[in-house]
């Protein structure tokens, strides 16, 4: 039997985006949160939280671009042009906040500096992956396998919109995380966040759902005839399943499920993403067979893969595993 290695492959990097997406999105809601903690010891509390496991997150980030250059260079050499702008601010923005890691422990006269490297680009990090997201998801024009379109293509009222709707998302992992980790005050002042980003974003996705099918043809036949109807009819009730499952959580002190209930509405639109977008991987343009590399370098590649994701997942896991439980302000975690 024929392995379908461009398949393969697809499924490896949208499992490698959902995790970085999932992972990093909770510290990015961190620095999001961040402006409305004035208090030191708060942001101390904050950055603590996430410190053990921020860089280790963005590892999935580096694989699913990487994968995407070696195993499908036609969708890498056609989206990146189109989405130049947002992409570089996103990165120049992961690095400002990298470095507000590093620094802010480091200085007290400029400690206001990182902290809004942190803040700032944690939110601007946010803003451009919901943005080259709906650039995405709204199409990129191509012809003689390359980009055709403009400078300014990425710029549409529907992708601000995804920019918006994936920072109150971040917000609302960021909210949720804090809850699960953190104690007193702030734990206090984070519920009432996560009760504010919880029905903030199921607005937003109900807004980006109703939008997405009328962008194009494709999207409308997928969501509303059979067997994607049925997907259709069952996603909100799902959505609200999720939005229950964090409200009550809040409201009862079940700390865990309002952060896993959260994920789980990130998992629900991620689904409707692939929903949307099979089989292209550059929509409505480019196929993921269209755009793979030959079979002969998919296997090779295959065969690093197959060590290279399960050590993240071992390391990943492991990390959290040591880093679990609720953090004690003065000492650490316990």
């Amino acid at each position: 039997m024929e392995l379908d290695l461009p398949f393969i492959w697809a499924a490896i990097i949208a499992f490698a985006v959902l995790a970085y997406v999932v992972l990093d999105g909770f510290d990015l809601g961190v620095g999001i949160l961040f402006p409305f903690f004035p208090e030191k010891h708060d942001r101390d509390v904050m950055m603590n939280s996430v410190a053990p496991v921020w860089d280790g997150n963005e590892t999935w980030l580096v694989l699913g671009g990487g994968g995407l250059l070696a195993v499908f260079p036609l969708a890498y050499a056609t989206i990146l042009p189109a989405l130049y702008a947002p992409l570089i601010a996103m990165l120049l923005a992961l690095i400002f906040r990298g470095v507000a890691f590093e620094y802010r422990w480091r200085t007290k006269r400029a400690e206001w500096l990182w902290n809004w490297a942190f803040a700032g680009g944690s939110t601007v990090a946010a803003f451009t992956q919901g943005v080259a997201l709906g650039a995405l998801v709204q199409g990129i024009p191509v012809a003689n396998r390359a980009y055709s379109g403009g400078w300014w293509d990425w710029l549409t009222p529907f992708s601000i919109m995804t920019g918006f709707a994936l920072l109150i998302g971040y917000a609302l992992l960021g909210a949720t995380w804090l809850v699960m980790r953190t104690t007193g005050e702030l734990a206090e002042r984070a519920r009432w966040f996560s009760f504010v980003t919880a029905f903030g974003t199921v607005a937003a996705m109900g807004i980006v759902s109703l939008w997405t099918p009328f962008l194009k043809p494709e999207y409308l036949d997928r969501w509303f005839l059979y067997p994607g109807a049925l997907f259709t009819v069952i996603v909100p009730l799902l959505v609200g399943a999720g939005l229950y499952g964090i409200v009550t959580g809040l409201q009862h002190k079940k700390d865990t499920r309002p952060f896993l209930c959260a994920l789980g509405l990130f998992v629900l639109a991620y689904i409707g993403i692939g929903i949307s977008f099979y089989p292209y991987i550059v929509p409505t343009s480019v196929t993921i067979w269209d755009a793979a590399a030959p079979d002969e370098s998919l296997k090779f590649l295959l065969v690093g893969a197959a060590v290279l994701v399960p050590a993240i997942l071992i390391y990943t896991s492991y990390a959290y595993w040591v880093f679990r439980g609720k953090i004690d302000p003065e000492e650490g975690y316990h």
